[in-house]
């Protein structure tokens, strides 16, 4: 999850989805990195090009796999990661599978 303190959009998903997130079957396939953009980036990812926060990006074997811009609400984020993450399985990556 890349993220701003002042974001407005990445505090209602802290609020509405972070309590339960990692005990999700999503947070458990796709466990949550939070990146403040507004510190220097974290050496071990490539560069991304993020511009807008909250941006979710689904990282498997060093590589993006997907990317969600925004935060879609409660009713909506479930689903949307679901599909990125069916995406990826499609392709034949998992977390534990980079080949």
């Amino acid at each position: 999850m890349f993220e701003r303190e002042d974001c407005a959009w990445c505090q209602a998903w802290h609020r509405e989805i972070g309590p339960g997130y990692g005990k999700s079957a999503e947070g458990e396939l796709a466990p949550l990195r939070r990146v403040d953009l507004d510190r220097p980036w974290p050496t071990d990812l490539p560069k991304l090009g993020i511009r807008f926060t909250p941006t979710f990006v689904l990282m498997l074997c060093g590589r993006e796999s997907g990317r969600l811009i925004g935060y879609p609400g409660a009713d909506f984020f479930y689903p949307k990661v679901e599909s990125l993450l069916t995406g990826s399985q499609e392709k034949g990556k998992t977390p534990g599978n980079c080949g």
